[in-house]
């Protein structure tokens, strides 16, 4: 079920997927928090866990979430900053009277659940972080071609979003700003991956955009990491492997606080 909540002067579209408040039909459902998705940049949330939802929803409340000038959520005059991003969240969160959430994020979305996390560390639960750069000379600066998305993932991107979005012309500004934000990004000092006491699994493509010491370095600074790497999965690949990705998910999620 899709709906707006107003919140920063943005009207931000979510989607509510899997059994409501209350027991549900896996065990422990009862007590799991939701799980909220991040969806990556420039694309959906249909196109980042469309494989995956059906599947997480079984026994949890699962919540979609559309940032700022993704999907049909519409972008607005106010700049695009990672931070306006998670104050975004945060609200819907209050909006929908729920305290603690676990958060389940693919590179930009990964980025926004991190940053949450560091800046309001009561809300997130379990974090399960798909392929982010946490530094920005962490990443390849020349990605090889088999590593970057194809001219057919860029129109699906664009059909994606003329699909859903209020203003289907907004594709390219919106672009541009997510871009421009991610580039500029400082990434996170080892001392605050170290802050973060959330239980986190990383899953990375073992060609992701982040090289794979990256990937390694950075479970070795959150303490409490788990780490997935997927066999023959590019950045665009990782949440499309529903086989792989959902037993390593679910098992996380069943794990407990």
């Amino acid at each position: 079920m899709g709906d707006y909540a107003h919140v920063n002067g943005q009207d931000l579209y979510y989607e509510v997927y899997g059994p409501g408040p209350g027991p549900g039909p896996g065990p422990g459902a009862a007590d799991r928090p939701p799980l909220v998705l991040l969806h990556g940049g420039l694309v959906t949330t249909e196109m980042t866990f469309g494989p995956l939802i059906p599947a997480l929803a079984e026994d949890q409340r699962v919540i979609g979430v559309e940032l700022q000038g993704h999907g049909h959520t519409t972008d607005t005059e106010r700049p695009m900053r990672i931070e306006y991003l998670v104050d975004d969240v945060v609200a819907l969160l209050d909006h929908l009277d729920l305290a603690q959430v676990n958060i389940f994020g693919f590179s930009l979305g990964g980025i926004v659940a991190l940053t949450l996390a560091l800046r309001h560390p009561a809300r997130a639960g379990r974090l399960i972080i798909a392929s982010v750069n946490y530094r920005p000379d962490g990443a390849d600066s020349e990605l090889a071609p088999d590593r970057l998305p194809t001219e057919a993932d860029f129109q699906a991107m664009r059909d994606a979003h003329a699909a859903v979005a209020p203003d289907p012309t907004q594709f390219d500004r919106a672009g541009a700003k997510t871009s421009a934000m991610v580039q500029a990004l400082p990434g996170w000092s080892d001392d605050e991956l170290r802050s973060i006491a959330a239980p986190t699994l990383l899953i990375f493509g073992d060609t992701d955009f982040a090289p794979l010491p990256h990937a390694v370095g950075m479970h070795a600074l959150l303490p409490r990491a788990q780490l997935a790497v997927l066999p023959g999965a590019t950045h665009m690949a990782v949440t499309r492997r529903p086989e792989v990705v959902l037993p390593i998910v679910r098992r996380f999620l069943s794990e407990g606080p």
